[in-house]
């Protein structure tokens, strides 16, 4: 599939001015740097930081590569549209983005209590953005300057481009981009479409007009005649249905990537097994005609011409199987060799999405990451702590996306799961700059990693295979025979990276797939032997089969295994390093039992959680449809669909997390009453073999400490021990990734 490349434009007449220092945000800066006004306004809710893992500052550098004048609003006053006009009226645009993270779980913990705290704010300080700082934000600029478009970007409005379930209100809303009123919205990542689309703009086209470009989504009044429209329902009925394509394949099977082969036509002849001829005769005229319409539009003949017709916003808001039916037609349409457009009706208007945008090439990531960055928060901070900043600093990014299609973790509807890959070269390149120019560095690279650490260069074997399958994952129920899983060119980059001049160490921080990781001890060879600060997190997130298939995780046998590589190299290393295994409290479909059975597997490894994470809603994961409909969408939804348990209930989420921490003495009567009720009370004793004790023993007596016992205590997602442990690396924090 040909793609004009992001930097093969004509760049914009404003080239003349040259690179900023910092994108400006003041009229000062811009007095200074010769600007009028500025061409685009970006306004973002996280503080201004110039390097490549702050999303404002990628697009604002590649947007300035293009020839265009670029200022920055970061965290604005939003009671009023003061500070949205301090920079004046933009030429072209404003880019809006609630930041790096959505702002409802960037405000509010899973219990949806507010926090005190803003890792993206100068002084960790909280309630420096709005709820729902999207809308909020796209309003006020409306306010400021009713004649100027607004392009909608970043995580919160990707995850919210369609009728979505919202966990803080409870219900299922609109699509962001008729609550937020913007022009239009571009999801993902977003540079290849930004860059044609502000080109376009530049050129005078309007906006509203601009209606073709991959990874945007926006109103239109009517399907264009041109286009071929389908049901979803003939896609994936939620009902008795003909046989279709089943993207969640054993990957054990040949050709398990679901290529859309002859039978995937619903209307071929395997989907009509079940059909007699004579009722083939009385299909009516028009019934023909749609019939021989989708023959032609699933064969990929129209595809390009083709949009699939959710149900509306009004019936998924009231309906739990057309949601999940919905939820299931969306991922389904998430690979860009094969996308189709979706479009979804709320009241009279028709909200339209292209597919997603395709993927950029290594030469691409290397431009954009190869831009100007000052690497460093803009001056007007002074020497405040901006602690997001504080965990990457020392970090470089070399991948994008994620191919392990995890149902709680939204990276995949995001960044995509096709792996962006940069080259090695620019990796060292930046690593140099590093070195070269960020105040502090010490010889010790804190990370080299992404979505996933150890998923560089790894891709299907065939790009027309790539392109043409519907998996969600490449690496559940097992790892596609279609997935090259070398990982040399990722050993490579570690060993090149250690012994660049100046650098003492480099860390590897990145949460990273293990049963890839097991595919080559090669890999985890090097990695414990040169790339482990004492201690590696790692996610099997849960130990039982049932919540793990709900949660498209590999089993927890995958994990022995890669504890075990690890133990191996780590004592041929002569080292004594730890594993800090973590896990999720409350995952829709996981039972008391299953928890209890996890607890009992942390005891019997001699660990203790002492931060716990429960499952957190996030908007369009499909873990979060399980959550909000109670039926599992990966497979087929009916109204007969068994349901599964979403846990909700404060009681039962506080008793998942008790069973994570099993060895708190707060949570002993909680558990004892538990164990009773489940017929459990042979756990329930002083010995090692017991899960908590019949009474509660006197803090700090013999008997208390027998029971107890020693064990390594675990600081859950953060790849640390507690604080004031030995032997800690400042490098091991792990990033708090949008």
């Amino acid at each position: 599939m040909s793609v004009r490349k992001i930097f093969d434009y004509p760049k914009y007449w404003a080239e003349c001015f040259g690179t900023a220092p910092f994108l400006p945000m003041s009229r000062e800066e811009m007095d200074l740097l010769g600007w009028d006004r500025c061409d685009i306004i970006l306004v973002t809710g996280d503080a201004y930081v110039d390097h490549p893992s702050f999303g404002m500052a990628v697009i604002g550098r590649t947007l300035e590569a293009q020839g265009f004048r670029v200022g920055i609003i970061a965290q604005p006053d939003w009671q009023s549209k003061d500070d949205f006009m301090k920079l004046g009226k933009p030429e072209l645009y404003f880019g809006v983005t609630a930041g790096n993270m959505d702002s409802m779980i960037n405000r509010y913990t899973a219990e949806r209590k507010v926090r005190s705290d803003d890792a993206y704010t100068p002084g960790d300080i909280g309630g420096k953005r709005p709820d729902r700082a999207s809308l909020v934000y796209t309003q006020r600029c409306k306010e400021a300057w009713s004649d100027v478009p607004v392009v909608l970007g970043g995580i919160e409005g990707s995850l919210r481009r369609i009728a979505h379930y919202d966990y803080w209100q409870d219900k299922v809303r609109r699509s962001i981009v008729l609550d937020s009123k913007a022009d239009i919205l571009l999801f993902g990542n977003a540079e290849r479409a930004l860059v044609e689309v502000t080109h376009r703009i530049a050129q005078g086209e309007d906006l509203a007009k601009i209606t073709d470009v991959r990874g945007t989504a926006f109103i239109r009044k009517d399907t264009p005649a041109d286009w071929l429209e389908i049901d979803s329902t003939r896609v994936d009925r939620p009902g008795r249905i003909d046989k279709i394509i089943n993207p969640y394949v054993n990957t054990q099977d040949t050709e398990a990537c679901a290529v859309e082969q002859q039978n995937t036509n619903p209307f071929t002849e395997a989907s009509l097994d079940n059909q007699t001829e004579q009722a083939l005769e009385l299909l009516t005229v028009e019934q023909a005609k749609e019939r021989k319409q989708l023959e032609k539009l699933v064969t990929g003949k129209q595809r390009d011409k083709s949009v699939i017709r959710l149900p509306s916003f009004e019936k998924v808001s009231k309906d739990p199987v057309l949601y999940a039916h919905a939820n299931r037609v969306l991922h389904l349409e998430t690979n860009p060799g094969n996308a189709r457009a979706l479009v979804q009706k709320h009241g009279d208007q028709d909200l339209w999405i292209n597919p997603p945008p395709l993927p950029l090439t290594t030469e691409e990531m290397d431009a954009v990451f190869d831009q100007p960055y000052a690497r460093a928060p803009h001056p007007v901070y002074g020497d405040a702590k901006i602690p997001a900043w504080d965990m990457i600093r020392f970090s470089v990014n070399i991948m994008r996306g994620c191919f392990g299609g995890c149902t709680f973790c939204s990276i995949t509807e995001h960044e995509g799961r096709i792996i962006q890959n940069r080259s090695k070269d620019s990796i060292l390149r930046e690593i140099e700059a590093m070195r070269d120019k960020v105040k502090g560095f010490t010889g010790i690279v804190s990370d080299l990693g992404g979505p996933t650490a150890n998923m560089y260069r790894l891709a299907c074997k065939d790009p027309k295979v790539e392109a043409s399958c519907r998996r969600p994952s490449c690496v559940f129920p097992g790892i596609c025979s279609n997935l090259n899983t070398d990982h040399s060119a990722l050993i490579e980059l570690y060993k090149e990276a250690r012994t660049l001049p100046g650098v003492k160490k480099v860390l590897i921080a990145s949460g990273l797939r293990y049963d890839l990781a097991v595919e080559s001890p090669e890999y985890i060879k090097e990695l414990v032997t040169h790339h482990v600060g004492g201690y590696l997190k790692i996610a099997p997130e849960h130990t039982e089969d049932g919540p793990l298939s709900k949660m498209m995780k590999p089993g927890i046998d995958s994990y022995d295994r890669f504890e075990q590589l690890f133990n191996k190299f780590s004592k041929q290393a002569g080292k004594k390093q730890y594993l800090i295994p973590y896990f999720i409290a409350a995952h829709p479909g996981t039972s008391d039992e299953d928890m209890m059975n996890l607890a009992l597997w942390l005891k019997g490894k001699g660990l203790r959680a002492d931060q716990v994470q429960a499952f957190y809603p996030s908007p369009m994961a499909t873990a979060t449809t399980m959550y909000h409909t109670e039926r599992n969408p990966l497979s087929k939804v009916d109204y007969k669909s068994d349901k599964l348990e979403p846990i909700k209930g404060e009681r039962q989420r506080r008793l998942h997390k008790a069973f994570l921490r099993y060895h708190d003495p707060k949570n002993w009567p909680m558990l004892r009453e538990a164990l009773t009720s489940m017929g459990r009370t042979d756990l329930i004793g002083y010995s090692k073999k017991h899960l908590v004790p019949p009474t509660d023993p006197i803090k700090g007596t013999a008997r208390a400490k027998d029971f107890q016992g020693k064990a390594r205590v675990l600081t859950q997602h953060t790849g640390l021990p507690p604080r004031g442990k030995p032997n800690v690396g400042r490098q091991q924090k792990s990033k708090k990734r949008a």
